[in-house]
């Protein structure tokens, strides 16, 4: 079963519920609010993508982070910062199998279910 990490609330994640209940995709929502993330879980997130892909520059809790601190920017600091904001990765985040997806497009989710 598929996985899916987020915010319910969020635009894109309605966007992504209803495309995959329009496609009959079974899935586990991870409310991000509700439920804390594991340090294991975003170790290995952060391992296989990297802080760059993760963090949501645009969103509002990356631009309340202060200039020394977006500057000093690592995996390692990345681990500690998503851990108490994560709000801050980029939503939806999908496990599908070893797989982990950002974001949401029908047509990137076509090719993935095809």
């Amino acid at each position: 079963m598929v996985q899916i990490y987020g915010i319910k609330n969020c635009d894109t994640m309605k966007k992504t519920f209803k495309w995959l209940n329009e496609s009959n995709i079974q899935y586990q929502f991870n409310d991000y609010k509700k439920n804390a993330l594991t340090p294991e879980l975003i170790n290995e997130w952060v391992e296989k993508l990297g802080w760059e892909s993760l963090v949501n520059k645009r969103g509002t809790t990356w631009r309340k982070l202060d200039e020394a601190q977006k500057n000093a920017m690592s995996d390692t600091l990345a681990k500690t910062v998503l851990l108490e904001s994560p709000s801050m990765i980029k939503r939806p985040l999908m496990v599908k199998e070893n797989d982990i997806i950002l974001g949401f497009t029908a047509e990137n989710y076509h090719k993935i279910f095809s």
